[in-house]
């Protein structure tokens, strides 16, 4: 007989209450707004009432940092004491603020980009202090593992991490403060930390009702791919006009937690997305 497989592995409430407060009082993260009845600005619809979570209010831009700043609360002791280098993979948002908060706690830290990458956020990140080194989008994970093993370099993964889930979930907590029974949450999804985070901490809230979708490009469709194939997908050629949401693959732990709190995918055509900005 087959051995039972085992459980994934998900964040729990307690751990995204403990999250929930680190990202409180980091001096790194801004409690964001969230825009009430912005339908207007998109469509007029009589009966739909939407709201927006500005999380571009950041420091660094995006909502990357909440989960940041969860994960640097869990270093071990000898990164803290500057005896190991941080190492990620990032096309940009992460990186971004993964420099920033390495610098700004004097940690040593190494970006592993696509080539993809806008070149202003390779600028930024350098201009934060961090060294930067380009590798085609196949070839991050790679070489993100041979600085792990040649040079003893600690890993913060961009997405794929209970940690920065945690940190993200904060996100969620803070929709429901302001908005305490939402009907439908849509969330971005590159890696999927982000709405693995939100959809944790609305469902584990008791918003058994709200339905929430994670909205990927359809070039880029890494966790579509994964819900089809029943696990996490490892490769594919994953590219998109929104280079934050082309992940060179799909995590374990986001897509146990999308599948486990999430209703779904949503795919968004590439010419909508270019039409729309114009």
């Amino acid at each position: 007989m087959a051995a039972e497989e085992a459980a994934p592995e998900l964040v729990t409430m307690e751990q995204i209450q403990t999250a929930y407060e680190v990202v409180q009082s980091s001096p790194f993260c801004v409690r964001t707004p969230l825009l009430k009845q912005v339908e207007g600005r998109f469509y007029e619809h009589p009966k739909l009432s939407l709201y927006l979570k500005l999380e571009n209010h950041q420091i660094t831009g995006s909502f990357k940092v909440k989960g940041i700043a969860n994960q640097l609360k869990h270093l071990p002791a000898d990164v803290r004491d500057g005896k190991r280098d941080l190492v990620t993979m990032s096309a940009g948002n992460y990186g971004k603020a993964f420099a920033y908060t390495s610098r700004e706690l004097g940690y040593k830290a190494h970006v592993m980009a696509p080539k993809a990458a806008p070149s202003d956020r390779i600028t930024i990140m350098e201009g934060y202090g961090a060294t930067v080194e380009t590798y085609p989008t196949a070839d991050l994970v790679a070489a993100v593992d041979d600085h792990v093993r040649e040079h003893g370099m600690y890993y913060l993964h961009s997405f794929d991490d209970l940690n920065i889930i945690a940190g993200h979930a904060s996100i969620g907590l803070e929709i429901l403060e302001d908005l305490p029974d939402p009907d439908v949450i849509a969330v971005c999804c590159g890696g999927g930390g982000l709405v693995s985070g939100i959809a944790a901490a609305v469902k584990l809230s008791g918003r058994k009702e709200t339905r929430i979708y994670c909205v990927e490009p359809e070039t880029a469709n890494s966790m579509d791919l994964s819900f089809k194939a029943g696990k996490a997908v490892k490769e594919g050629n994953f590219h998109s006009i929104a280079t934050g949401l082309s992940p060179p693959c799909a995590g374990e732990h986001t897509y146990n937690h999308c599948k486990h709190f999430t209703e779904g995918i949503l795919l968004v055509l590439t010419i909508h997305r270019v039409q729309n900005w114009a």
